[in-house]
């Protein structure tokens, strides 16, 4: 799967060079640079986990660049994290939704026997590979503290 998603990235990045669309191609090669820099070049071979932690942090900066443009009113600036938030989400893995997280860290807050807020640390390490990379972490710790309390 992660060779596939590299390969598909590169033809991408192939085909919005022949359209011209010079927003898309940069960002998917900062994509791709970010992919290659932390497998090839670290001398580490590609696998989903890491594609996919790229990918989804590269996610997770354009959100917030978002963000922090919209609420200085750089509007133009904005649009453009918006475009590339788009480009990048078709190659994250398909998202958990809350109801599906929620049964998730039922099932492990039943299994680690946690009671309270300060046995998160255990819920969380049965909880996170479970959950990631296909599910926002802010959530996950939301719906954590919410049930533990």
């Amino acid at each position: 799967m992660s060779q596939e998603l590299v390969d598909q990235i590169t033809a991408d990045i192939k085909t919005a060079m022949k359209a011209g669309e010079r927003d898309k191609l940069t960002a998917l090669r900062m994509l791709y640079s970010a992919i290659k820099d932390q497998t090839i070049n670290a001398g580490k071979e590609v696998t989903e986990e890491i594609v996919t932690s790229v990918i989804n942090k590269a996610i997770k900066q354009r959100i917030d660049s978002f963000e922090q443009f919209t609420d200085a009113g750089r509007d133009d600036l904005a649009v453009k994290e918006k475009a590339e938030l788009e480009w990048l989400k078709v190659y994250q893995p398909e998202q958990m939704d809350q109801a599906a997280v929620e049964v998730i860290v039922k099932e492990c807050i039943a299994e680690s026997g946690a009671e309270s807020k300060s046995d998160m640390g255990k819920v969380m390490k049965l909880l996170m590979p479970k959950v990631k990379g296909k599910a926002d972490g802010k959530m996950v710790n939301q719906i954590v503290m919410s049930l533990l309390s």
